[in-house]
């Protein structure tokens, strides 16, 4: 069956709802699934949609998300119905080195390890993410609550256009204090609104 004009949006974890746009049907009812894999399954050729119709007679779709890591979390009680990979030392080290990290970001991330509350900085991953993000979508305005020292929202700035602007909200004067200085640095200064 072809899906010509469908949205997914992203919902709870694993769970995706869509809508024919071409229709004015009934929202199409989704669920999620899991399976496991045998080590030889790679998990970019399984993590396939499926569709199928279930007794209550609704479409469904079913996500089969995967992984073949032995670090995926998918039980604890803790993590609810998410899933979580974690990054062993060797993977860590293999992502620093092939992420694209401008050098004021490496500044700032190495500067910002030193601090309490460093847990609280993102990722260069994620960072890279965000920003990717925003050249994507060609969004001219974005908002960060909860700044700490700046990584993400450093990020988001180098990438956003000219006449882009960032809020960055912070209640720690002293966190917000470093990431003004990094903005600074950056050059990127006038594209925050305080």
């Amino acid at each position: 069956m072809a899906y010509s004009g469908i949205n997914l949006v992203f919902h709870h974890g694993s769970m995706f709802h869509h809508e024919s746009t071409t229709s004015l049907a009934k929202p199409v009812r989704l669920c999620a699934s899991s399976h496991l894999l045998s080590a030889t399954c790679p998990v970019t050729s399984a993590c396939k949609p499926l569709c199928r119709r279930c007794s209550c007679k609704t479409k469904r779709l079913v996500v089969r998300c995967c992984s073949i890591s032995e670090f995926v979390v998918s039980s604890d009680a803790n993590y609810g119905n998410k899933q979580v990979i974690s990054l062993t030392p060797r993977l860590y080290d293999y992502l620093l080195k092939n992420v694209r990290e401008p050098e004021i970001l490496r500044q700032l991330r190495v500067e910002t390890a030193s601090m309490r509350g460093s847990q609280m900085q993102v990722s260069p991953d994620q960072a890279q993410l965000l920003a990717m993000l925003v050249q994507i979508l060609g969004a001219e305005r974005c908002i960060e609550v909860g700044v700490y020292t700046g990584y993400s929202s450093l990020a988001i700035a180098l990438v956003l256009p000219e006449s882009g602007r960032l809020v960055a909200c912070e209640r720690d004067a002293k966190s917000l204090d470093v990431a003004k200085k990094y903005y600074q640095l950056a050059g990127v200064s006038h594209k925050r609104i305080p």
